[in-house]
C-alpha cells in the first residue's frame, strides 16, 4: 500500500480570521480531498476550521493535531484527533508530520509553524494577499540558510496543485 500525501494547512486561529480567509481555506481543503490527500491542521478554530470541513464536505480525511491534552477541544471536522498537551510546542509536530505545507493567512502561530517547516525543509506554498506575516517571505526564503523557497499563488486551487507538484518533485 502506497502511504497517503499528508498536506498541512495553517493560518488564523478564530482570532483574526476572515470571512476571506474560511473561504480560501475552505477551498484548500476541498481540493485537498479531491487530490486523495489527508488534510492535517492544528485542529482548533478559524482556517483550521474552514479547512476540515472542506476535506470532509468532499469525502476527505482530516487530522487535527491539538495543543491541548483533552481531545473534546477539537473542532468538529476532524476525523483524527492527536491531543499532544504540547502547548504551542506542537507547531514542530504538525510542520514535521506535513509532506507539503499550504499557508493561508495566520499570525505569530502560523509564523512559527512555518519557520517550524522551514528548518525541516518542507515545502511550502503561501495564498497572496491575504494580510498576514508570511506575505513578506512569499516567493523567497525566510533566512540566509535559503532552506526551501516559499511558492506564492493566487487562489485555493492552485495552492493544492503547486504543493502537489512539489511534493513529488
Amino acid at each position: 500500500m502506497v502511504k497517503k500525501r499528508q498536506i498541512l494547512v495553517i493560518g488564523h486561529n478564530t482570532n483574526g480570521c476572515t470571512p476571506e480567509h474560511e473561504k480560501v481555506a475552505y477551498d484548500v481543503g476541498v481540493n485537498v480531498a479531491k487530490s486523495d490527500s489527508v488534510l492535517i491542521t492544528g485542529g482548533l478554530g478559524g482556517v483550521m476550521t474552514a479547512a476540515a470541513r472542506g476535506a470532509k464536505d468532499a469525502g476527505g480525511l482530516t487530522v487535527g493535531i491539538i495543543p491541548q491534552a483533552d481531545a473534546s477541544e477539537a473542532n468538529e471536522y476532524c476525523d483524527i484527533v492527536i491531543p499532544t498537551g504540547m502547548g504551542l510546542t506542537r507547531d514542530f509536530l504538525n510542520a514535521l508530520t506535513a509532506d507539503g505545507v499550504i499557508i493561508v493567512g495566520g499570525g505569530s502561530g502560523t509564523l512559527s509553524e512555518t519557520c517550524a517547516a522551514y528548518m525541516n525543509k518542507k515545502p511550502m506554498v503561501a495564498v497572496r494577499n491575504l494580510n498576514g506575516p508570511i506575505e513578506k517571505y512569499i516567493d523567497g526564503f525566510i533566512d540566509q540558510r535559503e532552506n526551501v523557497k516559499i511558492i506564492g499563488v493566487d487562489d485555493a486551487q492552485e495552492a493544492v496543485k503547486k504543493i502537489l507538484e512539489l511534493i513529488t518533485a
